[in-house]
């Protein structure tokens, strides 16, 4: 059935059709086509009791002030000024103005009926030099200032110690994550974090997507520090098929050393719980061959298992022991016995799901060939029909199913250890081929969400101990990659003026939270779509 109806109306007739979830299409003259797919309907209370539901940022992306109240040049600021992230010469400078702007922002998630929140602190604002100066204390009070007010609107804050950036000087002096030096500084970092926010803070990450990290940074060389060598990219310095290994090793370390300080000094008194999160895809055997079903494996290995099996095994997955081989550091036995049950949660940040294609007995390119990728090469298309839909970033898809499939994974390879989607989110395609009006009516993202969330509930029914959903993101953010400019917010942020104008979504995501009817259910149809 297809029908046009004016955009005043466009959510009210989204959630009030039984039983389906609606594809729309701009036809002008303020219009919409609407083709329904009927969809497993979803609900909130197809959810735990307690279950958390919120949405997330991070520092960089979001708060602006980069020069502020003695915060320093991180990383990111280095390499956005030098041209290298986002377009247009895009930077974090101002970003979203969260600085200024975090109590209206609190607003907005307290609007939105949201349990929890998950961001980041920003270690250039806590530690401007490291260890090699004092603690900020206004750094300390901006954050105190957001834990506080979180706590007052009954909003569950999760903090992330590291997000990506760092103090530029710790670069400098020693090449940051490339040298065990910057496992003393992240402990410190932690140290100082557990000790100023602990009383109050109940759930920490440690590091967000190190694997991811590592890949762009000195894999690709496409983020600070921009480390490569060819095949993979042309960089002024680098080795991509070893620094990787490095980088991920300190980082993994750094996080084992953290999660043991508070462990054994900081959970008996605070009773709070830490954990990582890691860029989960999900991959599937480009075809029946055992040799693809193997490289599917080595997939979930070289991404995900690299990060959580040192952090609840205390050592690296087979699969990279048996690529990698003596290039592969090997952990102490003291260092296997902290890194072993590091973890209180699992983290599970998941947008996509994608082919796996065996490269030991196929031809793959140079890139993928290797054994730093595990010898698997991933792909988007089999017989040249797409996996899913294409999302704005290039390699990303949108596959629901994908979303059971690595919680149900998870489970049975960690012992069901309790889980959090920490970030699940739809990027818009490029925003330059869309109006603002366009953009705030994102039924594709509503369509993203209530379908992923059907397949968590799923998953959740199945057995599977997962306690939270965190929408990526809260707001449109600065964007980390050059060549991209997509927008994964619920609320639409006009860089100009910093307003921020709830999306189609957001209003969508209020009622599933604060009225917790179904989708679908007639009786929401005097939601009102004005707020």
């Amino acid at each position: 059935m297809k029908m046009k109806i004016p955009t005043t109306y466009i959510f009210f007739f989204l959630i009030s059709t039984p039983a389906t979830f609606l594809k729309a299409s701009n036809i002008g003259d303020g219009g919409f086509i609407f083709e329904e797919n009927e969809e497993t309907r979803i609900k909130r209370s197809d959810f735990p009791s307690g279950f958390l539901f919120g949405t997330g940022t991070s520092a960089f992306q979001v708060e602006g002030a980069y020069l502020e109240d003695s915060k320093s040049l991180s990383n990111w600021d280095v390499f956005c000024h030098s041209g290298g992230c986002g377009e247009n010469g895009d930077n974090g400078d101002i970003a979203d103005d969260h600085y200024h702007l975090f109590l209206r922002d609190i607003e907005e998630m307290y609007s939105l009926g949201i349990q929890a929140y998950k961001f980041s602190v920003s270690w250039c604002r806590i530690l401007p030099r490291g260890r090699f100066g004092e603690v900020n204390p206004a750094g300390i009070m901006f954050y105190n200032k957001i834990i506080d007010n979180l706590i007052l609107r009954g909003i569950v804050p999760f903090v992330t110690i590291y997000h990506e950036e760092f103090p530029q000087e710790l670069e400098d002096r020693y090449g940051s994550w490339l040298n065990p030096e910057m496992q003393e500084e992240f402990l410190y970092l932690a140290e100082v974090c557990f000790k100023s926010f602990g009383d109050r803070v109940k759930y920490w990450i440690t590091i967000n997507e190190a694997k991811l990290i590592v890949e762009y940074a000195y894999l690709w060389g496409t983020t600070p520090p921009s480390r490569c060598s060819e095949p993979f990219g042309k960089c002024f310095d680098g080795n991509s098929d070893v620094e990787p290994i490095i980088a991920m090793h300190n980082m993994l370390l750094a996080h084992g050393r953290a999660a043991k300080l508070y462990h054994e000094y900081f959970q008996p008194k605070q009773g709070g719980s830490i954990g990582l999160t890691v860029y989960a895809d999900m991959y599937e055997p480009l075809t029946d061959r055992e040799l693809d079903h193997e490289a599917a494996k080595r997939a979930f290995a070289f991404h995900s298992g690299w990060t959580f099996d040192p952090s609840i095994f205390g050592d690296y997955p087979d699969e990279l022991k048996e690529c990698l081989g003596n290039a592969l550091p090997s952990f102490s036995r003291d260092e296997k016995n902290f890194m072993k049950n590091s973890l209180d949660f699992i983290g599970i940040n998941h947008y996509s799901t994608i082919y796996a294609k065996d490269c030991t007995n196929s031809s793959c390119p140079a890139t993928e060939n290797r054994a730093i990728q595990g010898f698997v090469e991933t792909l988007g298309e089999r017989d040249d029909v797409l996996i899913g839909e294409q999302t704005g970033i290039e390699g990303s898809y949108v596959v629901p199913r994908g979303m059971e499939e690595i919680v149900n994974l998870i489970k049975i390879r960690y012992n069901n250890m309790p889980m959090f989607i920490t970030e699940n989110g739809y990027s818009s395609p490029d925003v330059h081929e869309q109006r603002v009006n366009e953009l705030t009516n994102d039924v594709k993202r509503i369509e993203y969400h209530t379908k992923h969330l059907a397949s968590l509930a799923k998953s959740i029914r199945g057995g599977a101990d997962v306690r939270g959903y965190f929408v990526w993101s809260l707001m449109d953010n600065l964007e980390w990659l050059s060549g991209y400019n997509v927008r994964f917010g619920l609320y639409y942020v006009d860089r100009k003026t910093q307003v921020r104008i709830p999306k189609l979504s957001a209003k969508w995501y209020k009622n599933f939270l604060i009225n917790n009817t179904d989708l679908a259910d007639k009786e929401t149809s005097r939601f009102d779509t004005s707020s």
